[in-house]
């Protein structure tokens, strides 16, 4: 049985149920957190799934922030600095990771005993365990006028990556690295891979690679 929702019964649906069901249409969404830290010294780590590809040439990624109506850490710190670091979540420390989305006084680091690292003298902190650790500048923002969210657009700088978990023609072999993604704001998952296929091509069969 198939249940259909047209925009108005989204819109008159419980608050709850809304959030929970719009955020999950997406399907499974990357997971990240971001590392930052103040021109005080006061670092800051949390949880992002708005986090996509822009471009290759040069390398660039996009962040989606909620509306600026209220503090964000993270965006804040990113404007003040520009500077932060993306770090994947794995199963050992997934629970820590959900964790640093509350409302902390100080850093996250601590509250939640993530461990701090820094490499190649990059202002923003990385998270110890992650196995993929990628270093940003910030490059523009803008606000979306639709709903007020915030687009930041960061330039890659540093990627530090476990070795074995590269393929020769640059793929990363997200399985062995044991990235966790998520559906929705709270559930995670380890994701199984089905085949890597080959380039689509007019008239030629697909193959495995």
């Amino acid at each position: 049985m198939i249940k259909h929702f047209d925009k108005q019964s989204i819109l008159e649906a419980d608050p709850s149920f809304r959030r929970n069901f719009v955020n999950c249409l997406s399907g499974y969404k990357s997971l990240n957190l971001i590392g930052t830290k103040n021109n005080a010294g006061v670092s800051n780590l949390s949880p992002f799934s708005q986090v996509f590809h822009i471009g290759a040439s040069p390398p660039l990624v996009g962040i989606l922030f909620r509306p600026h109506t209220v503090v964000r850490h993270t965006l804040e710190n990113i404007l003040e600095t520009g500077f932060f670091t993306l770090n994947h979540v794995t199963k050992d420390f997934y629970k820590e990771a959900h964790q640093t989305a509350a409302n902390y006084e100080g850093s996250e680091f601590e509250a939640t005993g993530l461990k701090e690292e820094y490499l190649s003298g990059f202002h923003a902190p990385f998270v110890e365990m992650s196995p993929m650790k990628i270093a940003c500048s910030y490059s523009e923002h803008q606000t979306l006028k639709i709903n007020g969210t915030v687009l930041i657009i960061g330039a890659i700088e540093h990627v530090f990556v476990k070795e074995e978990g590269i393929k020769a023609d640059g793929f990363l072999d997200l399985d062995f690295l044991g990235t966790v993604t998520v559906s929705g704001l709270d559930e995670y998952h380890l994701g199984k891979k089905l085949s890597r296929l080959s380039y689509p091509k007019p008239g030629k069969g697909l193959t495995e690679i």
